[in-house]
């Protein structure tokens, strides 16, 4: 399956994006910490242009804790700060204000020592649709006012924000880029929901889904449903099916004759995977 999303307002924002970045301090990159690599837009680095950068891992609720670790370290390794956080509970989001302010410590003691009174730190937050920048921001304002929803695609516009006294964020349509040359790539973003499903075939993704999770969370996938037996081989389609088959017969998701409905199954395994119902899961490793 090749996945290829880029609607109108993405190649807006990527140039107004462009247009603002002389009024920017630093970026800071928002990614999901279930698939840092993928939620990664290799466009950025085009984008910003050398900018300063916070890398902020987001929904780490939901990740594999010892994982996200090896993430943070390989990202100082490529000389970026970075921080864990969770922008639905607020978990370390205050902490984004202070990395950013390390981060350009130098350039504020500068404008001190010249006797100049630093004024607010512009920061611009990029990231993939559904990664929650929205959500991030309205947590450090401390009030509802990007626009959030549980589906890619929900700010349109771009809008500045004042967080606190120190701080002024402009927010910006999640970009996607025309095609993932990498299949895998795809496919992680339409399982971590970044994706519009309404372009998707829904049994593909939870198929793919299946192969990644009883492959590397095979005990979770068990607790969860209460499987008994595990596929003898994850490359093995039938195998795969089978699994999913005994989950949709303990959910009940049975058709005429006794038959599963595979499509009503795929939804049940990928909204559990999303809301955290199996476990803290990370799909990808750093590639050391």
């Amino acid at each position: 399956m090749t996945i290829q999303w880029f609607p109108g307002h993405m190649t807006r924002a990527k140039r107004q994006i462009q247009e603002k970045l002389k009024l920017i301090d630093l970026a800071i990159e928002l990614l999901d910490a279930r698939v840092p690599l993928s939620s990664r837009n290799p466009m950025i680095e085009e984008i910003l242009n050398g900018k300063p950068r916070l890398i902020v891992l987001n929904k780490s609720d939901l990740a594999d804790p010892k994982t996200t670790e090896q993430w943070m370290a390989y990202f100082r390794n490529e000389g970026h700060e970075s921080i864990a956080i969770d922008s639905s509970t607020g978990t370390k989001v205050n902490e984004v204000p202070m990395k950013a302010k390390q981060i350009l410590h130098e350039k504020i003691a500068r404008q001190i020592n010249k006797g100049i009174n630093p004024r607010a730190i512009r920061g611009l937050i990029v990231g993939i649709p559904n990664v929650g920048k929205s959500t991030l921001i309205n947590k450090l304002a401390g009030r509802a006012i990007a626009l959030t929803g549980d589906r890619p695609g929900v700010t349109k516009g771009q809008q500045w924000i004042k967080i606190g006294t120190e701080m002024e964020l402009l927010d910006t349509p999640g970009i996607l880029w025309p095609k993932f040359e990498d299949e895998l790539v795809g496919y992680r973003l339409a399982m971590t929901g970044a994706i519009r499903e309404q372009i998707l075939n829904v049994d593909d993704i939870a198929f793919f889904a299946m192969r990644e999770l009883v492959d590397r969370y095979w005990p979770n996938m068990k607790e969860r449903y209460e499987l008994e037996t595990p596929p003898k081989d994850v490359s093995d389609s039938d195998e795969i099916v089978r699994v999913m088959e005994d989950i949709g017969r303990r959910r009940g998701c049975l058709v005429s004759g006794g038959l599963v409905d595979l499509e009503k199954t795929s939804g049940i395994i990928l909204r559990d995977l999303r809301s955290g119902k199996l476990g803290r899961i990370t799909l990808e490793a750093p590639p050391y």
